[in-house]
């Protein structure tokens, strides 16, 4: 399956929350297989704590899939934590006319998959030619919009023609807008409501998010992975 993480403002928890499944997920795993976390927004390295891939990522991948076999990307993985795979970003642009391609080798993969799609809003929502990103976000299995509750957030989803299929709330304390009130704004049942937990920032600033995620995060996020 794959699951696509995807977030309409800057700074909603996205590339956080998509780590967090993948390694929730690998976990559970054990040693039954690996879960591959893909990285489009380009901030997976960081927030995993590992260095910056020296190598080429889904940015070539796209711009070379025309002339090199689909399951070329495959030898562009990364290993993170055992059973945890990234395939990163790369550098350059990334072609929207791959998009299709990507989905089907990322569908046809027997592992689970979590894609960190990044922030989705851009000015031109009429323009015919949607990014790579966007494309994936409304193929994917299952679709996440990850928000805070708060109305310069919600007020974006009407200006998408992108629906999720569920939303993860990132909740900040003394916001006045309920799970409910989201979900209705969404027209998606909220899967998970987090609150903002200061130690996720730290572990993530000290790089130790892969190997010591905080367990109260861990286990709201492991609830959905």
């Amino acid at each position: 399956m794959v699951t696509a993480c995807w977030s309409l403002k800057g700074g909603s928890g996205t590339t956080v929350f998509s780590a967090a499944v993948a390694l929730s997920l690998a976990r559970r795993r054990g040693g039954g297989g690996s879960v591959l976390l893909v990285d489009l927004a380009g901030d997976l390295p960081t927030a995993l704590g590992i260095s910056d891939p020296s190598g080429p990522g889904v940015a070539e991948w796209s711009a070379a899939a025309g002339s090199v076999p689909p399951d070329a990307i495959g030898r562009l993985e990364v290993p993170v934590v055992p059973g945890l795979d990234l395939l990163p970003r790369g550098v350059g642009p990334l072609d929207p006319s791959s998009a299709s391609l990507l989905i089907q080798v990322l569908a046809a993969s027997r592992r689970p998959v979590v894609v960190d799609c990044g922030t989705l809003l851009r000015p031109g929502w009429q323009s015919p030619e949607r990014s790579l990103a966007e494309q994936l976000a409304a193929e994917a299995s299952r679709s996440l919009l990850v928000t805070r509750a708060c109305y310069m957030s919600l007020r974006r989803v009407a200006w998408v023609p992108l629906h999720p299929s569920g939303v993860v709330v990132v909740r900040d304390q003394d916001r006045a807008l309920s799970d409910d009130d989201v979900a209705a704004v969404v027209g998606a049942p909220v899967v998970a409501s987090i609150a903002v937990d200061p130690a996720v920032a730290r572990a993530v600033d000290s790089g130790m998010l892969a190997t010591r995620l905080p367990r109260r995060f861990a286990g709201v996020v492991g609830a959905v992975a």
